[in-house]
């Protein structure tokens, strides 16, 4: 029999399309209508990793899409396990996150179980995915799974979505070969483009270079370090671009984790121009935009999203690396401004560090991340839920490698910490990886205990109880709201982890709460460190301390 003679089932040229694009894990919880599928990822050298809520096989997915900009891979049933990975689905969508996600369905050419368990998932899926359709063809897998993967990576990467009916990914077709895949670069910026920036720049008093989400990206960061070195001009990031440009150098400003009257903002306020390289504006801004302040102009892959907070002057878009390195071929040794606002440096990053050795029990944000950076290498790896802890990470928590510090300031949803802590761990087996999370935003996704567990991995997971929903019932305060409604019960969360089969911690004073994590580390396996945090100095710092310096300098 030849080749094109022999019957294959649609679920196996699936499989085979999948191996095609490199792929080596997918995530999830099959159901009934996935067991074709499932029978052929038996027998092929993909490893389905089963999660325990679909919601966590899709972070991991998308992480694995931010990590190495090659989509990761979930996977779902029909109805109800579909409608779990939408959370999944919208935190790669405003992340740029690269992403297949594979719901099944119910057979397509007849159904003898009526609407059971149907819903529309591709019509779900189309706000929430760059790409959303229904496979109806056994022999179109080959070329269907190609496109979904170029259109995941391509600029701006996203998720996509393929719905594998039933009946098709059980259907025996003739075989139909793999698509080759082929190397699509991105051209450089338009050299007028890169003249009208190169004139603007140096025509700028007080130049200041901000990092955004994109300069993170995988492809992004050959030339972004080499642009500020070579035209010296200081700079800051937004909290998804941190660890782009080494945070050691002495050209770092900071992160803006507020959009306005941080300490950060001093320099931002006082530039007359801002090179902004990779800015997404789905991210919360970093700056807020208006008729007075700097000039802006936009560096990224794509052409920038106007918005009323951000309308740049000048746009130089193309591969960002690439253009930066023309960039800044010619304004090397030609800007004597370029350092204008570099003697705010030390005012801001002294404000930043004040009170980060302070004693007091429960400990404060700032003592907690200054402990954690202590016990974390360079290359070391934090990944965050969602919470207040977050703004306080973003602004405290100095970065030297990119995607070293994982936050969610898109989407920004709970639940994300543990699995995206779980998906590096998977990634980068040798380096230290720590995931934070509060009680509320743990408690979401906390079952995937289990799955770190089984998989081995080498992983410390640390809980901060506040007892509540702590950054709403921040917001409630500030905006002198009643305290009522955030606050809960908690387990005991050491025991907790023990019955997953973990190690539990919990600290007890704060001289103990270092050398328990880096002894955590160093045993290696799955462990979990619970530790209360005082979240006073959210009022005393990012309100009252900030409106009196907002006042000083009116």
């Amino acid at each position: 029999m030849s080749a094109q003679e022999r019957k294959v089932k649609g679920s196996d040229l699936f499989v085979a399309a999948l191996e095609n694009e490199g792929v080596d894990r997918i995530f999830g919880v099959p159901g009934e209508e996935n067991l074709d599928l499932v029978e052929s990822l038996r027998t092929s050298k993909i490893q389905l990793v089963l999660t325990r809520h679909e919601q966590a096989a899709a972070f991991m997915a998308a992480t694995h899409g931010r990590l190495t900009g090659k989509p990761g891979v979930c996977l779902s049933t029909l109805g109800p396990g579909a409608l779990n990975l939408s959370t999944g689905a919208a935190y790669a969508h405003l992340g740029a996150m690269p992403m297949i996600l594979i719901t099944g369905q119910k057979p397509i050419m007849s159904s003898r179980q009526a609407r059971f368990q149907i819903v529309d998932v591709v019509a779900t899926m189309k706000p929430l995915t760059k790409l959303s359709r229904q496979i109806v063809s056994a022999s179109s897998i080959p070329t269907v799974v190609r496109d979904a993967f170029r259109v995941a990576t391509e600029e701006r990467p996203g998720p996509v979505h393929l719905e594998l009916p039933e009946d098709i990914a059980g259907d025996e077709v003739s075989v139909v070969p793999v698509i080759p895949i082929h190397p699509i670069e991105i051209p450089v910026a338009h050299r007028a483009a890169l003249d009208r920036a190169a004139e603007m720049i140096s025509a700028a008093k007080r130049p200041l270079v901000m990092m955004g989400a994109a300069t993170s990206r995988p492809r992004s960061t050959h030339g972004i370090a080499s642009f500020v070195r070579r035209t010296g001009i200081p700079f800051f990031t937004t909290q998804m671009g941190k660890g782009t440009v080494p945070g050691g150098t002495n050209l770092y400003m900071g992160t803006a984790a507020l959009s306005e009257r941080d300490y950060v903002h001093d320099a931002i306020d006082a530039a007359d121009l801002i090179v902004a390289i990779g800015h997404d504006p789905i991210e919360k801004p970093p700056f807020i935009m208006g008729p007075s302040g700097p000039k802006v102009i936009h560096v990224s892959y794509t052409s920038a999203s106007v918005e009323l907070v951000y309308f740049p002057d000048a746009e130089v878009v193309g591969d960002v690396g690439p253009s930066l390195e023309l960039l800044a071929d010619r304004l090397e040794g030609k800007l004597p401004q370029a350092a204008a606002l570099l003697p705010l440096r030390e005012g801001i990053l002294s404000h930043i560090a004040d009170r980060a050795t302070e004693t007091r029990w429960p400990p404060t944000p700032q003592r907690i991340v200054h402990d954690i950076r202590q016990v974390i290498p360079e290359n070391g790896i934090v990944a965050l839920d969602n919470g207040m802890y977050k703004i306080w990470f973003a602004r405290n928590y100095r970065t030297r490698v990119a995607n070293t510090l994982l936050l969610d300031n898109a989407l920004a949803t709970m639940g994300a910490g543990l699995p995206s802590a779980m998906m590096a761990a998977m990634l980068y087996p040798d380096r230290r990886v720590l995931a934070v999370a509060g009680d509320g935003g743990f408690m979401m996704n906390s079952q995937e205990m289990e799955t770190a567990v089984r998989l081995k991995l080498n992983l410390v997971v640390l809980v901060l109880e506040d007892h509540a929903y702590g950054m709403i019932r921040w917001k409630q305060a500030v905006d002198q709201f009643a305290d009522y409604g955030m606050t809960f019960g908690n387990p005991d969360f050491a025991l907790y982890a023990k019955a997953y089969g973990a190690k539990g911690h919990r600290i007890e004073n704060i001289d103990s709460f270092g050398p328990t994590l880096d002894a955590a580390f160093r045993e290696g396996g799955v462990h979990l460190v619970s530790i209360p945090i005082d979240y006073s100095e959210n009022v005393r710092v990012l309100v009252d301390e900030l409106r009196a310096h907002e006042k000083a300098k009116a």
